[in-house]
C-alpha cells in the first residue's frame, strides 16, 4: 500500500508509540509485505527468525520489537507489537468504509462502461471503456479494471485476503493481517460466474491483459497472473504465487502458495502443483511433473495386478 503522500517517521512513531532509531525527518511512502517492499516502504517484524531478512530488505524503515543494529541509511521503529502497529498503521491509512449505496458516485467508471443492476462498487474503483460488469458482482474498494473487461454473474472481485498472525500463547491463536492492497485487471481479460479473487494484503493482486478465466475460480492474495493465461473452472490458486504469460490450467487443477509457474507451461486437469514447474512444458499429477512421464507411470501403474500375479505364479513355481 503506498500513502496517499509521504509521511514523516516521527508521525508514524507518534501513531503507533514507537521509539525512533535513525532520522524522525525521514519520510515513508508505503508500508508492505517482506516480499514486495521497496525503497520508502515501511515493513514491521515481530519474529527472531525474519529479523535479518527485513533489516536486509528494500525497505527503509523496519517497525521490529526489539533493538537491533540499525543498517546504513535505514530508520527502526521500535514497538511493543509490530503487527498490531502494522494493523493501526492501516486502519489509519487505508479506513474500512460501511457504504449504503450500490454504486459509490465517486468511482471512475467509464462513460460507456456497461454496469448491470445490482452490483455493488466500492471506494474509489477504476472501470474502463467498454467493460461489462454483470449482475450481482461485487467490486471491493481501490479495485483497478482496464477496458474491454467482461465480468459474469456472482463475482467477488478484492475481498479481503485469507492471511493470520499466529501466535499460540493467547487465546485466538490466528489474529486477521488487515488487506489494505488492490485487485489490478489489465484489458481484454473475461472472468466467469462466482470467481472470487482476493485483493493484495499490503501490494496488488494482477490478472494480466487478454486473460480469461472460467467459472468457480479462487485467486489468492498478491497472486500475479500474466498476459493470455486461460484458466478453467474450479481452479484453485493460493496466494502470492505467479504464473507467467500464456500459461494454461485446466479443470480443477490446484496451485500452492509462492510458488512460479513458467511462461507457456500446461497442467492438465485435476493435477496439483505444490512447488514450482518450468514454462513450456505440459504437466499432469498430483505432484505435477511432465505428463509424458506421468502416462508412462500410469501405464506401468495399470499393469501392477498383471506383475503381481506374475510374481505369484513365480513363488509358485519356485
Amino acid at each position: 500500500m503506498q500513502f496517499p503522500q509521504p509521511v514523516t517517521i516521527s508521525e508514524i512513531a507518534l501513531l503507533i508509540n514507537a521509539t525512533v532509531v535513525g532520522n524522525e525527518n525521514a519520510l515513508a511512502t508505503g508500508i508492505n509485505e517482506i516480499h514486495k517492499v521497496t525503497p520508502g516502504d515501511l515493513v514491521f517484524v515481530d519474529h527472531p527468525k525474519y529479523y535479518d531478512t527485513c533489516l536486509q530488505s528494500a525497505a527503509t524503515h523496519i517497525i521490529i520489537n526489539t533493538e537491533v543494529s540499525c543498517p546504513p541509511g535505514k530508520t527502526l521503529l521500535i514497538t511493543d507489537n509490530p503487527f498490531e502497529a502494522y494493523q493501526t498503521i492501516v486502519r489509519k491509512y487505508r479506513p474500512f468504509f460501511i457504504t449504503e449505496a450500490i454504486k459509490n458516485t465517486t468511482t471512475g467508471i467509464a462513460p460507456n462502461a456497461i454496469i448491470m443492476p445490482q452490483v455493488y462498487i466500492g471506494k474509489e474503483v477504476v472501470i474502463g471503456e467498454n467493460t461489462v460488469i454483470h449482475n450481482n458482482v461485487t467490486i471491493g474498494d481501490y479495485t483497478v479494471i482496464g477496458d474491454n473487461v467482461i465480468i459474469q454473474s456472482g463475482t467477488v472481485i478484492g475481498s479481503d485476503a485469507f492471511y493470520y498472525n499466529k501466535k499460540t500463547d493467547r487465546a485466538v491463536h490466528y489474529n486477521k493481517m488487515l488487506s489494505c492492497g488492490r485487485v489490478v485487471i489489465e484489458n481484454d481479460v473475461e472472468i466467469g460466474a462466482n470467481c472470487t479473487i482476493d485483493r493484495g494484503v499490503t501490494s496488488d493482486t494482477l490478472i494480466g491483459a487478454g486473460t480469461k478465466i472460467d467459472n468457480l475460480v479462487h485467486i489468492g492474495h498478491d497472486t500475479i497472473i500474466g498476459k493470455n493465461c486461460l484458466i478453467a473452472a474450479q481452479v484453485g490458486i493460493a496466494g502470492a504465487t505467479t504464473i507467467e504469460d500464456n500459461v494454461i490450467l485446466w479443470g480443477q487443477v490446484g496451485v500452492s502458495k509462492t510458488l512460479t509457474i513458467g511462461a507457456n507451461a500446461i497442467v492438465l486437469a485435476q493435477s496439483g502443483v505444490p512447488s514450482s514447474l518450468p514454462g513450456n512444458t505440459t504437466y499432469f499429477g498430483t505432484p505435477a511433473i511432465d505428463a509424458r512421464e506421468k502416462r508412462k507411470e500410469l501405464v506401468w501403474v495399470k499393469r501392477i495386478p498383471e506383475l503381481w500375479n506374475f510374481m505369484k505364479k513365480q513363488k509358485q513355481t519356485d
